[in-house]
This record gives C-alpha cells, sequence and structure tokens, in this order.
C-alpha cells in the first residue's frame, strides 16, 4: 500500500491561522466589557498566544487590526443587502424587511464589534474614513438597482437613483446601527419592516401621482 504524508502547512496557511486567531481573541475581549481604547497590544497578543513581535509581524498596530476586523464586517453585510433585488425570488417589501432584519441580526452578534469601531472612528481619522468609504459598495450596488428598475418602468424615472441610494444607505445605517446599540432585539423586525415600507413606498415603488415621482 503507497504510504500517504500529510502537505505541510504553507507560510500563507499559518499567517492565515494566526490571524484569525488574533481577530477571534480581540473580539472576546470586547464581548467581556474591554474597550478597544482600553485593550493593548500585549494583552491581544498574550490572549492568543503570541509574542508582541509576532503580533507586529501581521498588524501594523491596533487600528490595523480594526481596519480589518471592520471591513469583514462591512463584507458579510454587503453580501446579505446585494443579494436582494426588487423582484427576485425575496423581492417585494417583505423581501426588503427580511434582508434589513438579517442586517440587524448580523449586527447585533457582532455588537461589541461595532461599538468598538464607532468608539474608535470618534477619534482615530483613519477608521472613520475607512468605515465611510465602505458605504460606497453599497450605494453603487443600490444605483444599478434603481437604474434597472426606472429602465423597466418600476421605479419613477424622476427619481435621482444616485441621492436615493446614498439617502437609503446612510439613512438605514444610521437606524441599524442605533437600533444595535439601544435595544435588545426585541423589536428588531418591526423596526426592519419600517425601513422597508419607508423606502419600498417611498423611492422603489413611489407613487406615479406625486410630484417627486415626475421626470
Amino acid at each position: 500500500m503507497a504510504s500517504t504524508t500529510r502537505r505541510p502547512s504553507s507560510a500563507a496557511d499559518r499567517r492565515s491561522a494566526l490571524e484569525k486567531r488574533i481577530l477571534s481573541v480581540i473580539g472576546d475581549c470586547l464581548r467581556n466589557g474591554v474597550t478597544y481604547t482600553e485593550l493593548s497590544v500585549e494583552q491581544i497578543a498574550k490572549a492568543a498566544g503570541v509574542s508582541r513581535s509576532t503580533f507586529y509581524l501581521y498588524f501594523r498596530d491596533k487600528v490595523d487590526v480594526l481596519l480589518r476586523l471592520s471591513g469583514s464586517l462591512k463584507q458579510e453585510s454587503y453580501a446579505i443587502t446585494a443579494a436582494w433585488r426588487p423582484t427576485g425570488p425575496d423581492g417585494g417589501v417583505d423581501g426588503l424587511a427580511r434582508t434589513y432584519e438579517l442586517v440587524l441580526r448580523h449586527y447585533r452578534d457582532h455588537a461589541a464589534l461595532l461599538a468598538a469601531i464607532n468608539e474608535v472612528a470618534a477619534y482615530d481619522p483613519l477608521v472613520r474614513e475607512a468605515w465611510s468609504a465602505d458605504q460606497d459598495r453599497f450605494v453603487d450596488n443600490l444605483v444599478t438597482v434603481l437604474e434597472e428598475e426606472q429602465q423597466a418602468g418600476r421605479t419613477p424615472a424622476g427619481i435621482d437613483p444616485r441621492l436615493a441610494a446614498k439617502l437609503i444607505v446612510q439613512g438605514g445605517s444610521q437606524v441599524i446601527a442605533q437600533q444595535v446599540s439601544g435595544g435588545d432585539g426585541g423589536d428588531d423586525a418591526v423596526v426592519a419592516a419600517e425601513l422597508a415600507r419607508a423606502y419600498w413606498y417611498g423611492v422603489y415603488r413611489r407613487p406615479a401621482g406625486d410630484p417627486a415621482a415626475a421626470g
């Protein structure tokens, strides 16, 4: 019988595994009530079972860690929202409400990280700009959706797709952030439904008789 050998882990595999471990322990610390400002590189390295010098092989500093975490958080949120289309399998106002509820659940599952991002963004322009810049993907996706709906005659031609997309993304983000930080989630479904109705009837299916819908 031919012998089998296990392929040794590559440097990239080891790097990926260590990065995930470091990011995981930071999440644990945040969930245990430690603020990101209080959290030191030494604490992070010790919890991850690595030295400070090893930490700096993978991350420039604490801000670099937070930027990677926030990028991952937004990527998952984008995947949820980008999957929705007005006339898709889960379209319509009810589908939009379910999408908002999924986004709320996603951010609630990562509430400690969201709080840390908001905490550091208040005084670090790099984190603040990166968090805001990520919204451009959401806006661009909605511009495409609205333009498709206008071409099909389902969304009024008089609506400015980019302006409407910015209002939907920015307004929705503020409501979601406040909902996650200020409640226990008991009324998430109600809030999601209200968001969906506001944007569905206010933008996607604005009544043709509304003066703002005219071209």
